[in-house]
C-alpha cells in the first residue's frame, strides 16, 4: 500500500506544469497590460498605467507538455524603472514590448535589454522582442524589417502583434513557451549525458584497480 501511494506521489509530480515566471518590459502606454488580459482573459480593456508590477498566471498545453505562466507585468513610467528591475530577477522569459507607432519605445526597449544583459547570461533568459500595435500601421514609426533585424542581431525571438485585435497575441507567448521547453529539454540531455559519462568513466576506474590486483 505505502509503494502505491509512493508511486502515485511520483506520477502526480510528473504530471504537473513547468512553472516559468515572465516579465513583461517596455515603455508605459506600449500595451503590456493589454497583451497580459488579453492572453489571459481573452479580453481587452483600456487600462490604467500598471502601478509598480501586476501578476497573473496561465497554464497553458504546448504539445504532451503543460507549462505555466507566472506573469509578471511591470510599471514602464521611468520612475518605476530601479523597481522594475527587482521584478525581473529570477526570470525564466522576458517580452520586450514596443510600440509600433513610437520609434522612442523601440529605443526604451533597446535599453530595457541592456538591463536584463546585465542581469543574465547569454542563453540563461528567453527573450522576445514584440512590436504591438499593428492595428495604428498607418502611424507606423518602426518596421518590421527594423524589428526583425535588431532582433536577428541579438538573437531574440520576434514577432509583431495586436492585443487590441487579438493578433498574434497568444502566437506570441505560445513561441516563448515553446523555445522555453525546448531549452528544458536540452538542459536534461545534457544533465544525462553528463551523468552516463561519470558513470562509464567510474566503471572504467573500478575495472582498472581490479586489474592492477
Amino acid at each position: 500500500m505505502a509503494q502505491a501511494d509512493s508511486t502515485l506521489r511520483l506520477q502526480t509530480a510528473r504530471d504537473q506544469p513547468s512553472v516559468f515566471k515572465l516579465v513583461l518590459l517596455g515603455s508605459g502606454s506600449v500595451g503590456k497590460s493589454s497583451l497580459a488580459l488579453r492572453y489571459v482573459k481573452g479580453d481587452f480593456n483600456s487600462i490604467l498605467p500598471t502601478v509598480g508590477c501586476a501578476f497573473l498566471t496561465k497554464v497553458v498545453q504546448v504539445g504532451e507538455a503543460a507549462l505555466k505562466f507566472e506573469i509578471w507585468d511591470t510599471a514602464g513610467q521611468e520612475k518605476y524603472h530601479s523597481v522594475c528591475r527587482l521584478y525581473f530577477r529570477g526570470a525564466n522569459a522576458a517580452l520586450l514590448v514596443y510600440d509600433i507607432a513610437s520609434k522612442d519605445s523601440f529605443l526604451r526597449a533597446q535599453q530595457w535589454l541592456g538591463d536584463l544583459e546585465s542581469e543574465f547570461l547569454p542563453g540563461d533568459i528567453v527573450v522576445m522582442l514584440l512590436g504591438n500595435k499593428t492595428d495604428l500601421s498607418d502611424e507606423r514609426q518602426v518596421t518590421f524589417e527594423e524589428g526583425k533585424a535588431f532582433a536577428e542581431s541579438k538573437r531574440l525571438l520576434f514577432m509583431e502583434a495586436s492585443a487590441k485585435l487579438n493578433h498574434q497575441v497568444s502566437e506570441a507567448f505560445s513561441a516563448v513557451a515553446r523555445e522555453l521547453l525546448q531549452r528544458q529539454e536540452e538542459k536534461v540531455d545534457q544533465v544525462q549525458r553528463t551523468k552516463s559519462q561519470v558513470d562509464l568513466n567510474e566503471g572504467s576506474l573500478r575495472q582498472v584497480k581490479c586489474c592492477a590486483r
